[in-house]
């Protein structure tokens, strides 16, 4: 009950602060003398500072309280297909210092001594570990964020992979795990503009498709930790085989391969005409999510004709979503989505025009708030869930 205590009254200084010690004991209903034991130490831990004195309604006026997230420092781990983002950051998520790493298409056991490899270098060059409050990882597929596991991830084949484990045992520091797209939920609602919202679906389009789901301000998981695997339903019977043994994946359809190959086809292809051979002066390495955005958002007609390819699949699930749980709002991210209002636009069009008539006005497809770094921001709203009990 102490420790419950505690992490409420840190939690309602990070929201409210500044604040004084009369003003929390008000507001979640707990004795003035629990406040102030628990504030003390706070402050002598350094998690809490004073900040000044507020009004008095009579006699002396209070000091005012506010959360020190700078004395303590996370890293945050982002694993994709192709990468591996790793960051320091304070306790508000703000980056100090951030490195990307190239995966070489690594997968299975090079993938976790690449890892491991990773954060050791990543480690090396910082003093004072004992304010780290700990590893946050994220990636894409199946994890059982309770056990710390990887259950399942076909594209990087980790199968039942204990990282959470393994990652302690090679540090020592406390190391938490968890699915990308669920943090990312989380990181909306930590640092993000959608903090209103608590029936949401986040839907992020990169390697892979994946999706969070909040229903009633908590992540549902599901019974083995796969809830949210969007980018494996069907949505084209017989269509391409995927790594995860179906055929007619939606990612296979949608995510950025899909799109760099439909891009370099068509410029290997004579005829075809694209500002993206301006752009990338010859060079297919240079064609990015960036690029393809960038041309899209100059007016590329073939930009546009993938664009709308890409809407149609998507819309097609995000109308099933929508009819299944019937969210407040459905949130996109990944690069293709970033400075892409065009196709948010058309996104929304194209749904409301599937869905049931009573549902057609209240189409809420949005893009994150977060912009480019939700991915740091996700591994630290991993920590202030688990660590702090933060509320969302």
């Amino acid at each position: 009950m102490q420790e419950l205590n505690r992490s409420i009254i840190l939690d309602t200084i990070r929201k409210e602060g500044p604040i004084s010690r009369s003003d929390i004991a008000k507001l979640i209903n707990i004795s003035p003398t629990t406040v102030t034991s628990a504030v003390n130490d706070l402050i002598h831990e350094g998690y809490v500072r004073e900040d000044g004195v507020g009004f008095s309604s009579g006699g002396r006026k209070p000091v005012l309280l506010r959360f020190n997230p700078n004395t303590r420092f996370i890293i945050g781990v982002s694993i994709s297909n192709s990468s591996i983002k790793i960051s320091e950051m304070n306790l508000e998520g703000c980056i100090n210092r951030k490195e990307i790493h190239s995966t070489n298409f690594c997968q299975g056991q090079d993938m976790i001594n690449l890892i491991i490899k990773i954060i050791k270098q990543f480690l090396e060059s910082k003093e004072n570990l004992q304010w780290c409050e700990g590893i946050s990882i994220i990636t894409p597929g199946i994890v059982d964020a309770k056990k710390g596991i990887i259950s399942y991830n076909s594209k990087l084949k980790l199968y039942d992979i204990p990282l959470k484990q393994m990652v302690e045992d090679e540090f020592g520091l406390p190391t938490f795990l968890d699915n990308d797209t669920n943090a990312y939920v989380l990181a909306e609602n930590y640092f993000g503009s959608f903090k209103k919202y608590k029936d949401l679906v986040y839907i992020t389009i990169g390697d892979g498709v994946g999706s969070g789901i909040m229903y009633n301000g908590q992540i549902i998981r599901g019974y083995k930790g796969s809830s949210g695997e969007l980018g494996h339903t069907t949505i084209v019977r017989g269509g391409l085989k995927c790594e995860c043994g179906n055929e007619g994946c939606l990612e296979n359809y949608i995510n950025w391969p899909a799109i760099f190959s439909k891009v370099v086809t068509a410029l290997m292809t004579r005829g075809k005409e694209t500002i993206i051979r301006n752009l990338i002066d010859g060079d297919i390495n240079r064609v990015t999510p960036a690029v393809f955005v960038k041309a899209l958002n100059e007016g590329d007609r073939l930009c546009y004709e993938i664009m709308e390819e890409i809407v149609s699949h998507l819309s097609t699930s995000i109308t099933n979503i929508i009819h299944l749980l019937n969210p407040e709002v459905i949130i996109l991210s990944g690069e293709i989505v970033q400075e892409n209002s065009i196709f948010i636009d058309l996104l929304n069009k194209s749904v409301s025009k599937r869905v049931i008539p009573i549902l057609k006005d209240e189409v809420n497809i949005q893009p994150t708030s977060l912009e480019a770094e939700f991915e740091m921001l996700g591994a630290a709203a991993v920590i202030l869930q688990e660590k702090y009990q933060f509320t969302i």
